[in-house]
């Protein structure tokens, strides 16, 4: 009886144990994905604040033409989704 409450425990240890694992590996995952645009050492280096500068300024240039680009495909007028009759279709005589 010992033996098998022992075994319980040493299940759900390594059970919670997997589960804070993944949590932890999940998390650690999702923060990579991203570019890493940023210079650790931009604020001691003019050069590195240049071209970190440099950077920013083409990040917001290429945010500035896609909004203008979505801004212009949202006012474009959609088709309806039912035709218009013809003018000259002999079926309505």
């Amino acid at each position: 009886m010992v033996l098998l409450i022992f075994a319980m425990g040493a299940l759900l240890g390594v059970l919670a144990g997997g589960v804070l694992c993944m949590r932890y590996l999940r998390s650690a995952i999702a923060d990579d994905i991203g570019p890493q645009l940023r210079r650790p050492h931009a604020d001691v280096d003019p050069q590195l604040r240049r071209m970190q500068n440099q950077l920013d300024n083409l990040e917001s240039a290429v945010n500035l033409v896609q909004a203008s680009r979505y801004a212009e495909l949202s006012q474009v007028p959609r088709p309806s989704a039912i035709p218009a009759p013809r003018a000259n279709d002999s079926s309505q005589h």
